[in-house]
């Protein structure tokens, strides 16, 4: 009893470091091209390409939890793709070169911002992306009523008699537009390429590349406040 106690206690230590690795690790980066001009709209990730991060209008991204050995993944376009390895760098200034390589050095400054990027930037569990084909193998021409039953947490109404389908995302932080009141049922905010709309009654599934599901969108401020339903057509696609 007394030798299984002594393990116990000697094994203390070597589980401290494997919950300190659990924690969140800001890592930054910034992508700029051949002439070191910022590059917008890259999407940056590990292996799942709906949890990512994507370059805003300064190049810039974030992530976390990035270790030493893994390689991220940056979606140029739909046909090119470059993988840039970690190692070891806890930031990243990368330069795209002309031939479709990459040249990546770590910078003190970007790692020195802590989670300043990925606050803004990063893409976690809670968002999920349905592609457009997903979405018309359902049959329905409607993209609310076609996301039924995709995504965890997004409730979908029909309406039996005038066929309109709204939406409820559990677990988003629930609020209207007025400071310091909450709704249950507010419905999320719509925004098509980066445009916020009213509603997606006007748009088909034939429309649509992919459709994102935020339920955490603080990025969005009050508008986003019972989370973000993101649709980029095929068109906005195509221009990327």
């Amino acid at each position: 009893m007394k030798i299984h106690n002594l393990l116990l206690i000697l094994a203390l230590p070597l589980m401290t470091p494997v919950a300190a690795v659990a924690d969140d690790t800001p890592f930054n980066g910034v992508i700029l091209n051949s002439e070191l001009k910022p590059v917008k709209n890259i999407r940056v990730y590990l292996n799942d390409p709906n949890y990512y991060s994507l370059t805003d209008k300064k190049g810039r991204f974030g992530l976390t939890n990035i270790l030493p050995d893994d390689t991220l993944t940056l979606r140029i376009s739909k046909k090119q793709i470059i993988r840039v390895p970690v190692d070891g760098r806890q930031s990243m200034r990368i330069i795209l070169a002309a031939d479709g390589n990459a040249d990546a050095q770590q910078d003190d400054e970007l790692v020195n911002f802590g989670f300043g990027y990925v606050k803004r930037r990063e893409f976690t569990g809670s968002s999920s992306g349905i592609s457009g084909e997903t979405l018309r193998r359902t049959g329905k021409n409607d993209i609310l009523a076609a996301l039924a039953g995709l995504v965890t947490g997004l409730n979908i109404s029909v309406d039996q008699i005038s066929g309109k389908a709204t939406a409820n995302i559990r677990n988003a932080q629930t609020a209207d537009l007025t400071p310091g009141s909450f709704t249950k049922n507010a419905p999320p905010a719509f925004f098509v390429d980066g445009v916020q709309v009213p509603s997606l009654e006007f748009m088909s599934v034939h429309d649509v590349d992919h459709v994102e599901v935020i339920k955490d969108a603080s990025l969005y401020g009050v508008q986003g406040a019972s989370g973000v339903i993101l649709v980029t057509t095929k068109s906005a696609a195509k221009a990327k």
